[in-house]
């Protein structure tokens, strides 16, 4: 089973939800706004995805060019910057998908087709 944390008005979340009914993955779906992910969470995909810290942020958002995030990451701790997600679901980019042994950060069709089929 999959967890997808997802953004109602993301037009990528709504394609990635989409993507998933159409090939049958089910998955829980958790509103990343109201609910983000937990830092643990967080450091999940990390490990899975063998991504850096930077990858989780939604670099286009307000919240991100406000709290001037480009500048700060580079000093802050991996630990602070998962901390910061977790406190602030509309930092993180989206949709996650986070299931036993895969973890996906944004939705593209191909990446995800090899992932997951």
């Amino acid at each position: 089973m999959f967890t997808i944390y997802h953004y109602p008005g993301c037009s990528t979340c709504k394609k990635a939800l989409a993507w998933l009914d159409q090939h049958g993955i089910e998955a829980e779906r958790i509103d990343l706004v109201e609910t983000p992910p937990s830092q643990e969470a967080l450091a999940r995909v990390l490990r899975l995805g063998d991504l850096p810290v930077q990858k989780l942020f939604n670099t286009s958002g307000e919240l991100y060019r406000a709290g001037n995030y480009k500048e700060r990451l580079g000093t802050m701790s991996k630990a602070d910057a998962l901390a910061e997600l977790a406190a602030h679901g509309k930092l993180i980019k989206r949709p996650i998908l986070l299931g036993e042994g895969t973890a996906l950060v944004g939705f593209k069709g191909a990446d995800w087709e090899r992932a997951l089929l």
